[in-house]
């Protein structure tokens, strides 16, 4: 029976994928926390160092409109977590999440998926692969029990000092300090947390060296969530004059507590109301370094990768799971449906990948699962909702989402389509329209300018909260649309 399996597997990978790699291909996820789309610096967009993420942009196919779906909880990651590691949208994995580990589920119907073997590296062991897994893990399957090797996992983020938060202020002397080692956060152990996880990579693929099978590396950084804790040379790459404020800064956003961002969310409380343009400076000459400290330990995968003999036959995914405001709109933090927070990087590089190349249409980050399941020969299984990249990749078609969805607790709604992107707030209630492609900061509303067309996406969205299973009724909230 197991050799008939694997056969088959085979001879299906050999069809879906022959114009890729000539056999069963190793998969290198890279996932990096927190990390807004704008912040690879050969995108140009942003004045940051990142040569080994710029590597990965030129040698490989970069979705430049990469998506969350959003999150039940503040902790975004969590759902984009669950999201990714079940392949199912926002609100079936949080019904999945809540069946996790329980004798007694709370969705009677939903498996519980770690103990049926329907995790990603659970299919991916199933397909023959060896897994190794490092890093931030937050969903509540254990890895250690789904992945071959886990080390090292962590928790949501390193721990925040009160010294931390509602800082800096200008002329104060500042309490916290990216580089004093006696902060804890990514210092504890004694070595950055960042290291720590390229360290434990490096040895995976010494081990993987030796074996025959195909390899599935997980490889899950904290960095760049805060506290954003970096060496002091890293710090000195930017100093406050280098640092631009970004244009859309304001120094609060005027729904900032019925869209469920008010100053005692931790991720906003992180800096002082009302914003400044110091402190903004701050955070971003804190969260520029950080990313580059993250790349350097990313240089040392890909050269270990190169040192292996295995990178010609190896698939490199990177992309975060969420982005991060740190200034932009008067926030801080993730909880809110703006570019910069629910768009992020997304690059892939592999056997058969055009280098150098940017596809513009819209997916979100999930749809790596899916795409590497087809990449490694499995059928996809019916459960998975998000979508594989592959024809994307090769160049045969697109990926097929007409729109995207985005949620967060039961005050925001957002639909992104056909190049306007239709934010709902409940709690205002208020309704936004931004026309991305001529003000991509989502500066201007022009929802009065074209009220045809917020007609029209709200309609659009009706249909997706169905498809999604949206457990908010907005029923009455908006009667003019």
């Amino acid at each position: 029976m197991m050799v008939s399996r694997f056969f088959l597997l085979a001879l299906g990978f050999a069809f879906c994928c022959s114009c890729f790699a000539d056999e069963q291909p190793n998969i290198l996820f890279i996932f990096s926390d927190d990390q807004c789309f704008e912040t690879i610096g050969a995108l140009g967009m942003t004045d940051i160092e990142t040569p080994n993420l710029d590597r990965l942009v030129e040698e490989g196919t970069t979705f430049t409109h990469a998506y969350n779906m959003g999150g039940w909880n503040g902790a975004i990651c969590v759902a984009s977590r669950h999201m990714l590691n079940t392949g199912a949208y926002l609100w079936k994995a949080k019904k999945i999440s809540e069946n996790i580990g329980k004798d007694k589920p709370a969705h009677p119907g939903i498996p519980n998926y770690p103990k049926e073997g329907m995790m990603w590296s659970q299919m991916m062991k199933e397909a023959g692969y060896d897994t190794y897994m490092t890093g931030k893990w937050h969903v509540k399957a254990d890895a250690a029990e789904i992945f071959d090797v886990a080390r090292h996992i962590r928790p949501g983020m390193p721990n925040q000092t009160d010294e931390g938060y509602n800082r800096p202020v200008q002329g104060v002397p500042d309490k916290w300090s990216p580089f004093d080692t006696s902060f804890d956060g990514f210092w504890k152990g004694g070595k950055h947390w960042s290291e720590v996880v390229a360290d434990d990579a490096q040895d995976f693929l010494e081990m993987a060296k030796a074996k025959e099978n195909p390899f599935f590396m997980y490889i899950a950084f904290n960095a760049p969530h805060d506290p954003r804790q970096s060496p002091r040379e890293y710090v000195e790459k930017y100093p406050l004059d280098r640092i631009e404020v970004p244009e859309n800064f304001l120094p609060e956003y005027p729904y900032k507590n019925e869209i469920d961002n008010r100053p005692s969310l931790r991720d906003e409380k992180l800096a002082p109301f009302p914003r400044t343009k110091y402190a903004v400076q701050v955070h971003r000459q804190e969260y520029y370094a950080i990313i580059t400290h993250l790349d350097t330990q990313i240089g040392r995968i890909l050269d270990a990768l190169e040192e292996s003999g295995k990178r010609e036959n190896t698939y490199i995914f990177f992309t975060s799971d969420h982005g991060l405001a740190v200034g932009h709109h008067g926030l801080i933090g993730k909880q809110n449906p703006f570019d910069h927070s629910v768009r992020v990087p997304f690059m892939v590089v592999g056997p058969g990948v055009e280098a150098s190349k940017k596809v513009d249409s819209p997916i979100y980050l999930q749809d790596v699962m899916p795409t590497s399941l087809e990449l490694a020969g499995v059928d996809v299984p019916e459960r998975v909702q998000f979508k594989s990249l592959v024809p994307a990749l090769e160049g045969s078609g697109e990926v097929g989402y007409e729109e995207i969805y985005f949620a967060y607790l039961e005050s925001q709604r957002t639909i992104v389509k056909d190049g306007f992107k239709l934010i709902l707030f409940p709690n205002v209630p208020k309704v936004l329209l931004f026309d991305l492609k001529n003000d991509p900061l989502e500066m201007r509303d022009v929802s009065g300018e074209y009220p045809e067309k917020v007609g029209e996406l709200y309609k659009h969205f009706q249909e997706l909260q169905e498809e999604m299973e949206d457990p908010v009724d907005l029923e009455g909230v908006f009667p003019e649309l």
